[in-house]
């Protein structure tokens, strides 16, 4: 018997998958919300006349957008009330998108948290442009915006991200290095080799969304960081184990209590491989639903 065949809308929404969902998740930071967001597309895209469609991409991308950006709007509001520090939902990566230097950068910890610094047009508008190269006229249909406007915006928006932007960073065979170091410090409670790894101006930045203890604010230091670990560790009398894994295109660290899964330590590593520079630890249970199964990711 012949299969059923499979009709173009779904051909063409399933053949461009990974690209939206990665387009949703640049914009909002959140998987959960980025899988919202291409059911809303899905809902929308069955419905329209394909004959009528130049560009199925073009339009497919165009609606993902304007989904995500009503979205955008909705989480701020829910961002504003979120107890401590917010920190994008950490997604577990393909070993390969962390040789991808383009796609690794673009959904790095690092580039997110710049990212939510930037109005919900102005990070759309950056993120359909340097990440995925999309033109300023596909861009301002998705915008409702004129191609001028949005070449403004995304000017001010490139300049805005350029200022707060980390450095390069480190390659991925370094950046791992640099993690095992970490590794076998707190595995041996080394305060000595935990500050050898640590940058001295390293920035911790934890997430346990009220439902988890983590510091309300960033915490500045390697001395600083170093002892809240180690300290932190001795005082739960629990078994604390790790093991690495990549998440958003860099190396990471699961970190589970007596066996069960806690949270995702993401780490920032200097471009020379020596010293972490941030480390981005995601206690909030309803954000790791996403760090032991890939996540495909696509640019284009």
């Amino acid at each position: 018997m012949s299969e059923h065949p499979v009709d173009p809308a779904t051909e063409t929404f399933v053949a461009h998958r990974n690209l939206l969902f990665t387009v949703a998740y640049e914009m909002l930071g959140s998987a959960a919300d980025a899988e919202d967001v291409l059911q809303e597309t899905w809902l929308r895209w069955a419905g329209v006349d394909l004959e009528q469609v130049d560009d199925r991409r073009a339009y497919l991308v165009r609606i993902t957008t304007r989904q995500a950006l009503n979205r955008l709007r909705t989480l701020k509001r829910r961002k504003e009330a979120y107890v401590g520090q917010w920190l994008p939902e950490p997604l577990l990566t393909a070993p390969d998108v962390a040789e991808d230097v383009e796609l690794a950068e673009s959904v790095s910890m690092a580039m997110m948290l710049v990212l939510e610094t930037l109005s919900p047009t102005e990070r759309a508008v950056f993120v359909l442009r340097e990440a995925f190269d999309i033109g300023y006229d596909e861009i301002a249909a998705a915008v409702d915006k004129s191609p001028a406007a949005v070449r403004q915006i995304a000017h001010r928006a490139r300049l805005h991200v350029e200022a707060r932007r980390p450095r390069q960073r480190a390659s991925p065979r370094r950046a791992r290095a640099a993690l095992d170091a970490f590794q076998r410090a707190l595995e041996t409670r080394d305060l000595q080799n935990l500050l050898d790894v640590l940058a001295p101006e390293v920035v911790l930045v934890s997430d346990g969304g009220g439902i988890k203890q983590a510091a309300l604010r960033p915490i500045i230091g390697a001395l600083k960081v170093a002892r809240l670990y180690l300290g932190g560790s001795a005082k739960t009398g629990a078994t604390i184990t790790t093991e690495p894994t990549v998440v958003n295109g860099s190396p990471a660290l699961l970190v589970r209590l007596d066996g069960e899964l806690d949270g995702v330590m993401a780490v920032r590593v200097a471009e020379d491989g020596e010293r972490i520079t941030g480390l981005y630890f995601v206690r909030n249970p309803e954000k790791l639903s996403r760090v032991e199964a890939e996540t495909p990711l696509a640019l284009r």
